[in-house]
């Protein structure tokens, strides 16, 4: 296929720095079986209209009819971005419960049968399935993306690059999906290898600024290789239409007060990040392989990793590097309002992120039904499941 004759310019839209938006994909779960529904049409047909600021819908399909999405208005703090998300998880609910239908927030669901999804009528998703064929069919998972708003296009690609080093914490942080298709799989974030699979998914290539990236996103658009700039799945994007950096490798988090900690964590540290490179100072990019083999260390053992931090051998243990990176980010969290968020993460380390709860509840005798049914729980009830730790 020839390359359009002329290039296609993309624009990074400046927007308010530190502004947030959260994005939050949930499973519907018949409650009588605990098996995926696909209902989603049905739900949003019950729910009616609700949009956002702009116009566009604050509840919307994904890829298949057992996923609806939850999204924010632009937010300044992260108890505004939090109140937008009960409300609308509310009546979101609500909904669901009058057809028979009960919420979940995992990176997969525990005993879905990919075979029994249908993609949703849309042209976008339809053509996303028939150009990717078993890989997006078989891509049953849900995940949370957290924009922040950033307010030049160079940045937000040294953000980009910058922020790769956290990979690991948030996606320990978040890990829900150790089970797929009644397989235990061993991994804390099973979604993780899904999603890799997916063409242009992955990490972000190393750029050195935004005329590099207009470059890359103009020649696979020139191409037909993407339809625009949300067929770019890395784990870390800038989107330059909402003038933010996206942060999408975590998981769902099974609850609503998981997802707004990890969201103080991701506005906290874009501002921490994005003083040091206002103030001059070198933002190291740590080398490719050390990024890749975090992110599989975080993929497979979740809070238990233990990644490298160096080039000379250096590991530290990803429980002992969140405390650490929570206290070097209280001064920023004051100034931002999120002090009490951001200290929500700690409690992650407490109780057990979601992939453990989880393995809790089997452990203790009981089925992935009991699972499908503690993740509700857990959702509706703002709440982990348990307290203790697993020695």
């Amino acid at each position: 296929m020839a390359l359009a004759s002329r290039p296609i310019a993309i624009e990074f839209v400046s927007s308010q720095p530190t502004t947030l938006g959260i994005e939050v994909e949930l499973f519907l779960v018949d409650d009588r079986t605990r098996q995926l529904s696909n209902s989603a049409t049905a739900v949003l047909e019950a729910l009616g209209p609700m949009h956002l600021a702009g116009g566009s819908a604050k509840v919307k399909h994904e890829l298949y009819e057992h996923t609806i999405e939850i999204v924010t208005d632009v937010c300044t703090t992260v108890a505004e971005a939090r109140a937008d998300l009960v409300s609308t998880y509310a009546r979101l609910r609500e909904v669901a419960g009058s057809l028979g239908l009960r919420l979940i927030s995992s990176g997969t669901h525990p005993t879905s049968d990919w075979r029994c999804a249908q993609p949703t009528r849309d042209p976008r998703y339809l053509s996303q399935v028939e150009h990717v064929q078993w890989i997006a069919r078989r891509a049953q998972i849900c995940s949370a993306h957290f924009h922040v708003g950033v307010d030049d296009g160079d940045k937000a690609i040294a953000l980009v690059n910058s922020l790769m080093f956290y990979h690991p914490v948030f996606l320990a942080l978040t890990a829900s999906s150790p089970y797929y298709e009644r397989d235990d799989t061993g991994l804390a974030s099973c979604r993780t290898s899904v999603l890799e699979a997916m063409p242009t998914a992955g990490f972000p290539h190393l750029l050195a600024g935004w005329v590099e990236f207009a470059r890359m996103h103009d020649s696979l658009l020139a191409s037909g290789t993407i339809a625009g700039i949300r067929d770019i799945w890395w784990d870390i994007r800038p989107h330059p239409e909402f003038g933010t950096v996206e942060l999408r490798m975590c998981d769902s988090p099974s609850t609503l007060a998981e997802v707004t900690a990890v969201a103080a964590l991701v506005q906290c540290l874009v501002r921490y990040v994005d003083d040091a490179i206002g103030s001059g100072a070198r933002v190291v990019t740590p080398p490719r392989w050390i990024l890749r083999q975090n992110k599989w260390l975080a993929a497979r053992y979740g809070l238990d990793a233990v990644i490298l931090t160096d080039e000379h051998g250096g590991r530290h243990a990803v429980r002992d590097i969140v405390p650490a990176l929570l206290e070097d980010l209280q001064p920023v969290a004051a100034t931002l309002g999120c002090s009490e968020d951001l200290a929500r993460v700690a409690r992650v380390l407490e109780h057990g992120a979601s992939y453990e709860r989880q393995r809790r509840v089997v452990e203790g005798g009981a089925t992935l039904e009991d699972v499908v049914d503690a993740l509700a729980t857990e959702l509706e009830t703002d709440t982990p499941t348990g307290t203790e730790r697993r020695s």
